[in-house]
């Protein structure tokens, strides 16, 4: 019954990117860059996928299911890395959930 209700939690959860937060690739360093008012956050190669799909419009479900399609992995195992990543993105004001 738990899994049914993170189920939903998640289904409902659309996270953005708040205003003055951007996702931009440094073509000097050849890396992206989270960057928000006097915050940078430089992602790994799992939060890039996940910060590339925030789009406003797709849901934290959403976008776990996209990356267990593309990554052949546990859709339930991956939406627990995705809430956590974002979670802990929104606790720093980087992503809005």
């Amino acid at each position: 019954m738990k899994a049914d209700i993170a189920h939903v939690e998640i289904a409902a959860i659309v996270p953005a990117l708040p205003r003055g937060v951007r996702l931009r690739f440094d073509e000097t360093r050849r890396q992206w860059f989270l960057l928000g008012p006097e915050r940078v956050f430089e992602p790994d190669e799992i939060a890039l996928e996940i910060l590339q799909r925030i789009d406003g419009v797709r849901s934290i479900e959403a976008i776990a299911q996209e990356l267990a399609t593309t990554f052949e992995a546990d859709r339930d195992e991956i939406a627990a890395d995705v809430l956590a990543l974002l979670r802990g993105l929104a606790d720093q004001r980087m992503v809005d959930l």
